[in-house]
């Protein structure tokens, strides 16, 4: 499909190339209102968090999900004086992390890795999604996207800790979905609260999968690509959030996502619905609630957490169940965070599976500092 001016509101680079923000003297920056296509695809250096979010379902042979798979790619300004006078010195960070569930074994697989940018190894490119981390990759092929008008992107991730290995490539089957007001997505009450943030629901994933060190095998499915990037997130009453990304059945999307204080209760909350062929349907904070259902304990960390919800939007009301219960990722030794992330499936008001996808908590084993 052809992104058209009218589906997708895409506004003249600025001079750098990338949507950036504006500010007074002193004061805290708020990001303009604007995202870049295809440019805002890559880094956004200025930026102090950025992150590619890759998350999905995928079968071997049949249409029940057999796996879930996550490959995430953080890039963070470190803010140290006179780092971009030595590459020595990091002016970014890179970090990254992948995971495999597997549902026939109960288990899941993940690996993480960081490193500073520069010497080969690790790099977020300006301008088009080119993410390496030693050998794990995420790629936005530039030329074959502007041929067929959709994005095409690849990735590679392996670990021999955890022993998995994921090759997909990854076609959109629509355009780029603008979350909040022409991509500045509100995270709070105030202005600066907010983010510039850009999904790709609905892509096409092909590719293979490889366990323990057999041989790989084919695999295909639907996958979800969140990219956002920030100087100014998290209000200082928020503890995390809980979201969902749902690639429905019938070729819908759906976004839905909450900001929480320490007591449980919601500061802030938004999302998104998309018909397939449609325009997007942004919701207010007002208009979206989360209500937890069954919990699950980590044996390791502790922290209990909701892994059924009830979440009703504009778009309707559903539930969201974890496909396993044992999906939080330890990522202490990168992001310093230990947080549930895991495939899950959404439900109709009258029970029935309507689609797959990722549901994400974070702040329940401590609070989340970004």
């Amino acid at each position: 499909m052809i992104w058209t001016r009218r589906r997708f509101a895409i506004a003249a680079p600025s001079s750098a190339g990338a949507a950036g923000t504006r500010s007074a003297p002193g004061a805290v920056p708020v990001p303009t209102p604007a995202v870049h296509w295809p440019a805002d695809a890559g880094s956004h250096p200025a930026s102090r968090i950025e992150w590619w979010y890759l998350t999905g379902a995928l079968d071997t042979a049949t249409r029940t999900p057999a796996f879930g798979f996550q490959v995430t790619f953080f890039r963070v300004a470190t803010g140290l004086a006179g780092a971009e006078a030595s590459r020595f010195q990091a002016s970014q960070l890179v970090f990254a992390h992948a995971a495999v569930t597997d549902l026939a074994a109960r288990r899941l697989r993940h690996d993480q890795r960081i490193a500073r940018a520069g010497f080969g190894i690790a790099d977020a490119a300006v301008g088009n999604t080119e993410l390496v981390l030693r050998d794990w990759t995420l790629v936005r092929d530039a030329k074959a996207s502007a041929a067929a008008g959709a994005s095409r992107y690849a990735t590679v991730a392996a670990s021999t800790t955890a022993g998995f290995r994921i090759a997909l490539v990854l076609t959109a089957s629509e355009p780029p979905l603008l979350q909040g007001r022409d991509g500045l997505s509100q995270k709070g009450p105030r202005p600066e609260q907010s983010s510039h943030y850009y999904s790709e629901p609905q892509l096409v994933a092909r590719g293979s999968l490889g366990l323990d060190g057999a041989a790989p095998s084919p695999v295909s499915g639907r996958a979800w690509l969140d990219h956002e990037w920030s100087d100014s997130l998290l209000d200082p009453q928020a503890v995390g959030w809980d979201w969902i990304g749902m690639n429905l059945d019938d070729g819908s999307a759906l976004t839905a996502f909450r900001l929480r204080r320490a007591d449980g209760s919601t500061l802030w909350a938004g999302g998104s619905f998309r018909a397939r062929g449609s325009d997007a349907r942004n919701f207010a904070s007002g208009e979206v609630s989360f209500a937890p259902g069954r919990r699950w304990t980590s044996p390791a960390s502790k922290a209990s957490y909701p892994v059924e919800w009830t979440v009703a939007t504009p778009a309707g009301r559903f539930a969201a169940q974890a496909l396993l219960d044992d999906q939080e990722l330890d990522a202490l030794a990168s992001s310093g965070a230990v947080y549930w992330e895991g495939l899950s499936q959404l439900l109709d008001a009258g029970g029935r599976r309507v689609g797959l996808g990722y549901l994400e908590m974070t702040g329940y084993a401590g609070r989340l500092v970004l």
